[in-house]
């Protein structure tokens, strides 16, 4: 597409109108600045003209940079910084007409112009600080001298985006626009037209910039942005736009955004970006492929995971129909749905007439038979295989053809569950999290004869319901759950080799996660890994299990639930160690001959770290995860593994597959041949997964 294409040019009399007309979403990609640049020029050099108004073709204005030019050398990359400078300098009118979004570069471009009209539904934000980077062409330095320190602040560090008529409150909207965008444009840059000097935001200083606001974001992002780079490279930047010309912080922008954007943290984060959006693509599937529509759904179960699972049908409008095995549970489940909804309308998240219509679209039963009319059923019970068998056979006599028949199971084998009916091809895994109304993550788990259909249905779903789904294969644990049983087994190990639980769990705070692996055995529940290691161990024949954690459990220390599992909790729920708990360890060592060592954090987090990876490699050498970054995905959105370390697999990339596999030999463990492979030739997952197409 030429330059002329992408920005077009048009006049309304004495308005040149330039219309950037880059699809889907007018990103900042190659094209946009030179056309810009020569409507800026035409305009100039015309004395007819007298303002300009810049505008998006299609459906938004400019949505922002189009991250994959990231990694482009400079001088190849779109110059946004060039372009903005020109339009800072023009001698006639610029009018910004926002429609859309105006995001990161979107905006900068639009605060380059002299004046922004919008319509009312428009949104305006600087999103980079998710990306790991910030504004790089003028964010920082003009957004604080629009809508003073506080809110630039709060706009930048949050990445969150605000409604036109708020920008309007605020100062960053000079007029809202009701009716038909590019004519209240037009008329306001004729109203516009004469003025002189031209407000310039680079002419403003910045109101509300005491130092303690400063003082106080610092402080802030300690814990909304533990560890991260540009959040701290923003701070800095607006306090700039506060205290020094404006050139200078423009010029000092420049820098500190090539350090941001050449950071692991941000190549982590982009490679989320990309990765999440590619999860969303089926390996083997068109985007032809039909799909069924779910205009009911039924669920079996309502504990804790069934009544979760049906707060997200019903938030997304789809009716549902609940069913249990006595009243006193079906009364205990929709209470529990009661109040968690009156709970989000207390906090002023929703209304009370919400929650009425969510309670509304919800039929309890104690018949299995209610659910005869459901397009989708989920059974959401617990985890034993016989129970399921005979639920999928009753629903199997029950369900109507063509009917999504779904578990949520977490570890058992879905095709061994599928046998039992006679419609295989509708059967599938939908492994939600919990708590299943907050977790972002859905594991898709495809059995042998799972249709493409059933699985195309599946993933749109996931959307529909404000899930990111990930399509995996069947083996014990999918995905999540067989890397995390690897990582409590190495967790479990590091203790009896002489490491306190409690230097464990800090040595993976210290990677960003949120939680350790025995904080989050504890609130998950010791009895539940219990049950699972000696289901397993019963399966494979062997004894039953018997170690240190084991052992703990059988005292009657369940977790959080009883008030102590490995760490002791009070009402606030903070773990503390426990003195018996760390006499039976001590009394489980002596008995295993073991002499307690000195582990240092760095032995800790890489065992556990490389743990994760190297079963991650055998996941994908096996065909059980599509590609590396679904892995990475799970993890982030699963078990809360730092988006800033871009999940397990992007953080070994990071760290090298040589030094990884290296370490894994050093602490004992056999690396997986796809990883030794990769790391002998000098590979990468990233490059594994673009090698594949993905």
């Amino acid at each position: 597409m030429s330059t002329e294409n992408i920005v077009a040019q048009s006049r309304q009399d004495d308005v040149l109108i330039l219309t950037i007309q880059n699809p889907p979403v007018n990103a900042f990609s190659p094209g946009v600045p030179e056309g810009l640049k020569a409507g800026l020029d035409a305009a100039a050099a015309d004395d007819s003209v007298k303002a300009v108004v810049i505008i998006g073709g299609g459906r938004t204005f400019v949505a922002g940079a189009d991250i994959k030019t990231f990694n482009m050398p400079r001088e190849q990359a779109p110059d946004l910084r060039g372009t903005i400078e020109k339009l800072d300098a023009f001698p006639k009118p610029t009018v910004a007409a926002i429609h859309g979004t105006a995001l990161g570069g979107g905006l900068e471009l639009a605060m380059g112009c002299t004046y922004r009209v919008a319509t009312p539904d428009a949104q305006l934000g600087l999103p980079e600080v998710k990306l790991g980077v910030l504004p790089g062409a003028g964010g920082t330095q003009r957004l604080p001298r629009v809508v003073g320190a506080q809110k630039a602040l709060d706009m930048m560090l949050s990445g969150n985006p605000i409604k036109a008529t708020e920008g309007q409150e605020v100062g960053l909207i000079d007029r809202l626009i009701d009716g038909d965008l590019l004519s209240g444009a037009v008329a306001f840059a004729r109203e516009v037209a004469d003025t002189r000097p031209l407000p310039r935001i680079s002419d403003r200083g910045v109101d509300g910039a005491a130092p303690e606001v400063f003082a106080a974001a610092r402080q802030g992002i300690k814990k909304s942005h533990r560890g991260q780079l540009s959040p701290e490279l923003i701070i800095d930047l607006a306090e700039m736009a506060a205290s020094v010309p404006f050139q200078e912080g423009w010029t000092a922008e420049a820098t500190k955004f090539m350090q941001a954007k050449d950071s692991p943290q941000s190549r982590a984060l982009r490679h989320v970006f990309f990765a999440e959006r590619e999860a969303a693509k089926i390996p083997g599937l068109g985007k032809d492929t039909p799909t069924l529509d779910i205009r009911r759904a039924g669920i079996i179960g309502a504990g804790t995971m069934g009544g979760g699972i049906a707060m997200n049908f019903l938030n997304a409008g789809i009716p549902v129909t609940i069913v249990e095995t006595t009243q006193e549970a079906l009364d205990r489940g929709l209470g529990v749905i009661r109040r968690n909804y009156e709970n989000t309308a207390k906090k002023g998240r929703m209304s009370q007439g919400d929650v009425e219509t969510r309670m509304g679209l919800l039929t309890p039963s104690l018949d299995m038979g209610s659910l005869a009319d459901a397009d989708i059923i989920i059974e959401a019970v617990f985890e034993n295989m016989d129970v399921k068998k005979d639920i999928f056979t009753r629903l199997d006599a029950i369900a109507k053809p063509g009917a999504i028949l779904a578990t949520n199971t977490s570890t058992l084998d879905v095709n061994e569950i599928a046998a039992v009916t006679s419609r295989p091809e509708s059967v599938i895994g939908l492994h939600f999290f919990s708590p299943a109304n907050v977790m972002k993550l859905l594991e898709i788990v495809r059995a042998d004869k799972t249709s493409d259909t059933v699985l195309a249905t599946s993933m749109a779903l996931a959307r529909k319901i404000r899930k990111v789904g990930v399509v995996v294969g069947v083996c014990d644990g999918f995905v999540g759950n067989r890397m995390v049983h690897r990582y409590g087994e190495e967790a479990r190990q590091l203790v009896e080799e002489g490491a306190r639980p409690e230097d464990v769990d800090a040595a993976m705070n210290a990677l960003g996660l949120p939680m350790g692996p025995f904080q989050m055995s504890d609130m998950a529940g010791l009895d539940i890994g219990h049950a699972i290691r000696v289901h397993r161990a019963k399966v494979s024949g062997e004894p039953e299990p018997d170690g240190w954690l084991d052992r703990i459990v059988k005292t009657g220390r369940k977790g959080q639930k009883t008030g102590g599992g490995i760490y002791d909790y009070d009402e606030t729920r903070k773990p503390r160690p426990n003195a018996d708990v760390q006499a039976l360890i001590d009394t489980y060592r002596a008995e295993k001959g073991v002499t307690p060592r000195d582990i240092s954090t760095e032995e800790l987090t890489k065992r556990l770290a490389y743990t994760l990876v190297n079963e991650g490699a055998q996941i994908l050498d096996e065909g059980i995860a599509a590609r590396a970054g679904d892995i990475d995905v799970i993890y982030l959105y699963g078990y809360g593994f730092p988006a800033y370390r871009g999940g397990p697999m992007q953080y070994a990339d990071e760290m090298g597959l040589k030094n990884v596999v290296a370490d894994l030999e050093r602490y004992g463990q056999t690396p997986a041949p796809l990883l030794k492979r990769l790391a002998d030739e000098g590979g990468s997952f990233a490059g594994l997964d673009a090698g594949r197409g993905r």
